[in-house]
């Protein structure tokens, strides 16, 4: 696997918590030691991108989070389209 920024890796994090998901599916998803995870968990939620429900033990992306991952995904297509139209050239 490629080096991958705190940027790649939060967006990785906000994916896999999409509509609600276990500490386990995350690290798997994101391909994330425990250590990296509970350290990315704790920030994300400080920052409300993240919330933790305590009923089903589940953590979840919350609005202003799924707003980071639709610019983050936004910025990734214009890179695409940038670095494609200079190839052409």
């Amino acid at each position: 696997m490629k080096y991958r920024s705190r940027t790649e890796i939060v967006s990785s994090i906000l994916d896999a918590a999409n509509g609600g998901a276990t500490k386990t599916k995350i690290m798997y998803k994101a391909f994330l030691s425990y250590n990296q995870l509970k350290e990315y968990l704790s920030v994300l939620i400080e920052n409300n991108l993240l919330e933790y429900l305590e009923g089903t033990k589940t953590f979840k992306t919350t609005e202003k989070g799924l707003n980071f991952l639709k610019m983050h995904n936004a910025i990734g297509e214009l890179l695409q389209t940038t670095i494609g139209n200079d190839k052409l050239i």
